[in-house]
């Protein structure tokens, strides 16, 4: 008995399972890697929660692998807890993956219907990165059992068609979707639309159980003749040892097989070759040692945007169609309602009752006999989100896609960092999820600071999870934000970290160590050591440091001296919060800055304006980073910072120094205070007097109020403003040309407030800021004294934020100053 199906079909997993009620055959075979024969009985756990995926990878490389997907609705899940449910043997009976994972030089993606096994499905297997799980980048393998295939898969992947998939890569000239052509003959110009209308909306497997699969045989046969194996050379191979094996169990087991496949490969499983001329075909392939698991799988992998071969467009549909017992529309327009009123918009169960109705009638508007995902979706845009495709978007994102997660029992077999990653996941209470979340952490809390070293030290693994992100609130060094999703081809990347060790700590210490040695530069160790602080691995830190201090040594490039010491000052500050002594680290750093100020005279003389410009951002790097590590409780660093002061006068009274570096030395001392206000504007105005060169003069402007408060020092400044407004308003026609692009590169990263407000100063002209007083004492642009007026005002908002209503004014004050 040949059941012929379509990957990840619920149709097709109702009609095996009827056909399975009605013959009750005594072995059950399906295609997959016979290697998870002894898999199978794990899937009848409790704890086994669909989508899940086969994994198989090479036990030499793990990065070589492959999946084969199953979701509660795939018709292999349905036939193997069938199987289960009554003690009837199932097997896998397609090429092994030992032979799929080294078969071949690239992936070649398989269609819905097709059949070979997944994601690897007898096809080479790629390396895990490029299928990002295995699916598709596994070769063929998502031919088979991807697919529920709501259509084509870049114009040629389909649930039915196993060989000719143009999108999956292959080198075949001809690649056909089998659907495609099936639903064109019908008079349909889409492929998804067709098979719904023919299979999913017609109750299939109703009446008698066995004729869907004989019309599909039939039609699949009829494009085989036409079109062969569609360029799909490996799919005979395949097919000729699933002949095999459906013949040795026929022996085993005198009748009463049923075979669970592709409906792509059912007319050449229906042929009758000789043995000797099957076992010639699948003689001599090549091989390597393997491994197989479960693993948990998602809803979004399966679709056919995650790259999948034999994706579908709408996992979190066909779910629903499988499993809703009735009613279908109605139960899916209630599933859009709950999640829009989760997103606090207003919908009622009237829209519910009208979304209904309207997707009915356009089913039979466009003759279709039930409505399907077009329908309701159309109707959910007009109804309940009022024309908008913004809503409809979430509702693509959350419902017809979705973000299920699928689980496998801890009985699974697993590498044993595997095991020490999911242990420490249950003790940390991080539990993986599909969808992707933002995490708070609080390093001051023991539980947190564990989930930061977990984080960190994966990351250091190559096992992405989390990826740091921005706080939006406390910007302390104790605070950490993470976004966090988990892929299901991070399970491959964990079997790839499994060389390094057993457990996260001693994988992601060797890791360092082995990156260490390897590293090419200065910046890359002093960077790797930021990340041994960060995941806390004090094994690995000495050795990291004794190589950080070998290259500094050596190392006499001055960019890389300065490009390696931010990453170590800033690595100072997690001593504290994380309790890490980063004593060694703190002398490294101190040397370095040391050699820095040496340095960085000689190597600013001399440069062109793309080495001027990198090299001025140096300059900014060492300045936050001496003004760090001045404030590192360590003895001697509180006078790095004058010595810096003293490098950066020197840069800035150089005439060999560029005009850009010499204007933010200037820049950088004002704002360190070690300038006057008089003397900034002085040097400013030797530099814009006529005996400058235009572009010099450009050049230091750019140094001097670029970046970050450079606005703001003109607005609240005006005579530097007006030595700017003198300087340009004189530049020759000539010059002006030249200057124009630096000064508008300068100029043009200001605010748009900032902008407008130095536009306004200009036209009133120098000393004409309205009513605000700019002469006599106090800060130029600023009035001479205290405003005590308007200063009273904000007190009942200080009572307010302080909750001191009954407070007097006395006592609001002294607060406000201590908090100053």
């Amino acid at each position: 008995m040949l059941l012929g199906v379509r990957h990840h079909g619920p149709g097709s997993a109702r009609a095996v399972r009827a056909a399975l009620d009605s013959a009750r055959p005594r072995v059950v075979l399906i295609e997959g890697p016979p290697e998870a024969d002894a898999l199978i009985p794990l899937a009848g756990d409790e704890d086994m929660r669909p989508p899940v995926a086969l994994l198989a990878h090479a036990v030499d490389e793990p990065g070589r692998s492959a999946f084969w997907p199953l979701a509660e609705f795939s018709p292999e899940w349905v036939a193997m807890r069938w199987a289960l449910e009554q003690g009837v043997p199932a097997r896998f009976i397609d090429l092994p993956a030992t032979h799929t994972l080294v078969w071949g030089s690239g992936p070649e993606g398989e269609s819905a219907v097709e059949g070979g096994g997944g994601d690897g499905g007898g096809q080479p297997a790629a390396p895990a990165d490029a299928d990002a799980g295995g699916d598709s980048s596994v070769g063929s393998g998502a031919d088979d059992r991807g697919g529920t295939g709501t259509g084509t898969d870049r114009g040629t992947d389909s649930d039915a068609d196993d060989g000719p998939d143009a999108g999956s890569g292959t080198q075949a000239g001809v690649r056909i979707d089998p659907l495609g052509v099936l639903a064109e003959a019908a008079g349909y110009d889409d492929a998804e639309r067709w098979w719904e209308d023919v299979v999913e909306h017609r109750g299939l497997g109703a009446g008698d159980a066995f004729a869907p699969f004989a019309v599909v045989e039939e039609a699949m046969g009829a494009l085989r003749e036409v079109y062969g194996s569609g360029g799909h050379d490996r799919d005979l191979v395949r097919e000729a040892y699933m002949r095999l094996q459906v013949r040795a169990a026929q022996r085993e087991f005198g009748g009463g097989v049923a075979v669970v496949c592709g409906a792509w490969h059912v007319p050449a499983l229906r042929q009758k070759p000789t043995v000797a001329a099957d076992r010639a075909l699948v003689k001599g392939l090549p091989k390597v040692k393997a491994d197989m698991t479960w693993v948990p799988w998602t809803h979004r992998r399966l679709a056919r945007a995650s790259g999948y071969g034999a994706g579908i467009d709408s996992p979190g549909w066909y779910g629903h169609l499988f499993t809703a017992p009735d009613r279908p529309v109605e139960r899916w327009m209630t599933k859009v309602a709950v999640l829009l009123r989760a997103e606090d918009r207003t919908v009622s169960s009237a829209h519910v009752i009208e979304a209904v109705r309207l997707a009915e009638t356009l089913a039979v508007m466009r003759g279709r006999p039930l409505a399907g995902l077009g329908e309701t979706t159309d109707a959910v845009r007009a109804v309940m989100c009022e024309g908008s495709d913004v809503p409809l978007s979430l509702v693509h994102d959350r419902l017809v896609v979705g973000d299920v997660l699928g689980e496998v029992p801890e009985a699974a077999p697993a590498v044993p960092l595997q095991r020490d990653l999911a242990r420490l996941q249950r003790r940390l209470r991080l539990k993986p999820e599909a969808l992707e979340r933002e995490l708070e952490l609080d390093l001051r809390k023991e539980t947190d600071a564990g989930r930061s070293r977990l984080l960190h030290r994966l990351r250091l693994l190559g096992v992405a999870w989390g990826e740091p992100v921005t706080s939006r609130g406390s910007r302390g060094t104790f605070r950490e934000t993470w976004r966090l999703r988990w892929e299901p081809e991070l399970s491959v990347r964990v079997a790839e970290a499994g060389v390094w060790g057993t457990t996260v700590l001693a994988a992601a210490t060797a890791k360092a160590e082995a990156d260490a040695v390897a590293a090419h530069g200065l910046a890359e160790v002093t960077g790797l050591a930021e990340r041994c602080l960060l995941a806390e691995l004090p094994d690995a830190l000495p050795a990291v440091m004794r190589i950080l201090a070998d290259r500094a040594a050596l190392d006499t490039d001055v960019g890389h001296l300065a490009q390696a010491l931010p990453a170590l000052v800033r690595s100072l500050r997690y001593g504290d919060v994380r309790g890490t002594d980063t004593g060694a680290l703190a002398e490294v750093a101190a040397g370095l800055a040391e050699r820095v100020f040496v340095g960085l005279p000689p190597a600013c003389a001399a440069l062109d304006t793309d080495a001027a410009e990198e090299m001025r951002r140096h300059v900014d790097a060492v300045h936050t980073a001496v003004g760090l590590l001045g404030e590192a409780p360590a003895a001697g660093h509180g006078e790095l910072r004058g010595r810096w002061h003293a490098v950066l006068r020197v840069l800035s009274a150089r005439d060999t120094v560029p005009g850009v570096i010499r204007g933010r030395a200037v820049r950088l001392l004002l704002d360190d205070g070690e300038l006057a206000q008089d003397e900034a504007a002085r040097s400013m105005g030797l530099v814009l007097s006529p005996g400058t060169p235009p572009g010099d003069a450009a050049a230091w402007i750019e140094g001097f109020v670029g970046g970050g408060g450079g606005g703001m020092l003109l607005v609240h400044d005006e005579r530097l403003l007006g030595l700017v407004d003198g300087w340009l308003t004189a530049v020759s026609a000539e010059a002006f040309t030249d200057v124009l692009p630096l000064l508008r590169r300068t100029f043009s990263a200001y605010e748009p407030g900032v902008r407008r407000t130095l536009g306004e100063l200009v036209r009133r002209g120098p000393g004409q800021r309205g009513s605000t007083e700019t002469a006599g004492p106090g800060i130029p642009g600023f009035g001479a004294s205290l405003d005590a007026e308007r200063a009273d005002a904000v007190l009942p908002v200080v009572r307010l934020l302080l909750g001191l209503d009954g407070a007097g004014e006395e006592e609001i004050t002294e607060l406000v100053g201590v908090a100053g």
